[in-house]
């Protein structure tokens, strides 16, 4: 299978209008499948006080400004909102979008901005029976007319998300590298699956545990897109990070995502495609 890539822009420490040339610029460019930013109200990068935009407001504003690749949030946290909520916003931004839209969802983990908004995060245990809930919940109200529930966290009663979007249910991407709940889940509920910024190595072993969740449910793993972030300084040398997506895909990866760091300059993705395009 062919090597396919994305570019990440997370909104933090820059511009509107740079991150918006930059996913155009992206569209144009048939090299890049997908664009994501991500979900987090603080910046992960110093200083911590500086400027972080919301992402899935910026989603709906850049689905109207592309036109091809695929959009997403790479990865909401659960517990961010109910998540009838997400689905409901899911729907929206896949009209706006044309049925551009992948949700990506995960456990959440930022102690510093979960403390600084009073947003309960909870222990490990609850952070991931919180998304397993969740992932029930969002699933069934965009497949599904009327979704009850009654869980741990999360509670519906004959809840509908009209309108759908064109995909009804858009293609689910997980993040995160737990080997016995978390890829179980990716098994059970995912299209795409997002182990982050994993070494070679580790991808392998991740990769091994998928396929045997997988094959526990009678699922055929390669119905899930496997992906991984490399990053992007703005220093870096594109040839050697080429090399480093290349062994990636040799070793069975299906996307490489750019994580790119400032500055978020648009004419900085004709210098990776030309580096990509010396591996082939």
């Amino acid at each position: 299978m062919t090597l396919r890539f994305a570019v990440k822009t997370a909104p933090q420490h820059g511009h509107w209008t740079d991150f918006l040339d930059v996913w155009k610029a992206a569209d144009d460019l048939e090299v890049f499948e997908a664009a994501w930013n991500f979900d987090h109200f603080y910046p992960l990068a110093e200083p911590y006080t500086g400027p972080c935009l919301e992402g899935w407001t910026m989603l709906a504003a850049l689905a109207q400004a592309t036109r091809r690749i695929r959009i997403g949030c790479m990865v909401s946290a659960m517990h961010h909102r109910h998540p009838a909520v997400t689905a409901n916003m899911t729907a929206t931004i896949d009209i706006i979008s044309g049925g551009r839209f992948d949700l990506g969802l995960g456990a959440g983990w930022n102690e510093m901005e979960n403390q600084a908004y009073g947003l309960q995060l909870g222990s490990i245990k609850d952070r991931l029976d919180r998304l397993e809930e969740g992932l029930e919940v969002v699933t069934s109200l965009l497949a599904k007319e009327e979704t009850t529930f009654s869980g741990r966290f999360y509670q519906l009663k004959n809840a509908r998300c009209e309108p759908k979007g064109p995909q009804g249910l858009p293609p689910v991407v997980i993040g995160g590298k737990g080997k016995q709940r978390t890829l179980r889940m990716v098994a059970k509920y995912a299209s795409g699956w997002d182990c982050m910024f994993t070494p070679l190595e580790e991808w392998r072993e991740l990769k091994e545990i998928l396929v045997g969740h997988c094959a526990e449910i009678g699922r055929d793993s390669k119905g899930i897109t496997c992906m991984t972030h490399i990053r992007w300084p703005g220093n870096a040398d594109v040839n050697q990070l080429a090399d480093e997506a290349a062994r990636l895909g040799e070793a069975g990866l299906d996307m490489v995502i750019w994580g790119m760091a400032p500055p978020f300059q648009a004419s900085r993705l004709e210098t990776l495609v030309t580096a990509l395009e010396r591996i082939g």
